[in-house]
């Protein structure tokens, strides 16, 4: 007798923390595999769910050969049988890629002695171009990895209700604009708590931060404006389909506007999606309402 079955896929650039959410996933009581050639997810499904798997993860990515070609059809297919699955993609800037490489020193899977891995690392992105469209897609460029164990833990729990999830993600300038955002707002041009001596060491969460944010009338317009182009085109994601919609906000540091701005987001459209929050340059803190 086949069982119901969540499956979630994780798929993305080699070095963007795939193993680290298949660990995740294994604590969490999945049956992980590593390394499935696409061609061979409809029976390893079928002969797990057979088996009484009711917990499934599976990483499919550039080591199946060109088989990956197939995974977009693989995910219809299976979608279309009503399977509960869920597709996550783990993505990085090139530089960070590089650098991952060459602290850990494992070869790229596309490298030889005819391509350079930076040369790897682009034929691979092409190679998976439009896969992260397929699903909730995450950069792990600035994400240490405790980091991305939460924001993984935060997309399974998550993917117990469905419709759209709603991200608002703060971020630095300086440390580059995420990968993953589909929307982005740059709050740059307001006042800096970073300058106040007795803010510097405090964040956009703290009450003092707050306090001298909302004292400025650009802030709150600006804060209103950001709102009310969400509020105007939420309902217009929603009837896309889409599970995910990230909305970036990022300052100079990703200390004190930008966190503010994505708490007070976070806050107001509660009542309208899923809303997580996430401070990609501070400590991992769960917010949120999964």
């Amino acid at each position: 007798m086949l069982t119901f079955m969540q499956l979630i896929i994780i798929s993305g650039l080699s070095g963007s923390g795939k193993s680290i959410a298949l660990n995740m996933l294994e604590d969490a009581d999945y049956y992980c595999v590593d390394n499935m050639p696409s061609q061979l997810l409809q029976q390893l499904v079928d002969q797990l769910a057979q088996q009484g798997y009711d917990k499934v993860a599976v990483a499919i990515d550039i080591r199946g050969g060109k088989s990956i070609a197939m995974l977009p059809q693989q995910l219809a297919s299976l979608r279309a049988n009503e399977l509960d699955l869920q597709f996550l993609f783990l993505d990085a800037k090139t530089e960070t890629l590089l650098k991952r490489y060459s602290e850990t020193r494992r070869r790229h899977p596309l490298a030889d002695e005819q391509r350079t891995v930076t040369e790897a690392i682009a034929e691979e992105r092409d190679r998976l171009e439009g896969l992260s469209e397929l699903g909730h897609h995450i950069d792990t460029s600035d994400l240490k990895p405790s980091a991305l164990r939460e924001w993984v833990r935060q997309f399974i729990s998550t993917e117990t209700r469905r419709g759209l999830t709603l991200i608002f993600e703060s971020f630095g300038f300086k440390h580059g604009v995420p990968l993953d955002a589909e929307l982005v707002f740059d709050v740059r041009c307001l006042p800096n708590p970073h300058y106040e001596q007795a803010l510097r060491p405090l964040t956009g969460r703290d009450t003092p931060v707050i306090t001298f944010l909302e004292a400025e009338p650009d802030v709150l317009n600006m804060r209103d404006d950001i709102a009310r182009f969400i509020d105007t085109w939420l309902p217009c994601y929603i009837r896309d389909n889409r599970n995910y919609l990230t909305v970036g906000i990022g300052c100079t540091g990703g200390q004190h506007r930008s966190v503010y701005f994505a708490e007070c987001l976070g806050r107001k459209f509660r009542d309208q999606a899923r809303v997580l929050v996430r401070h990609r340059e501070l400590p991992s803190i769960p917010t949120g309402n999964p």
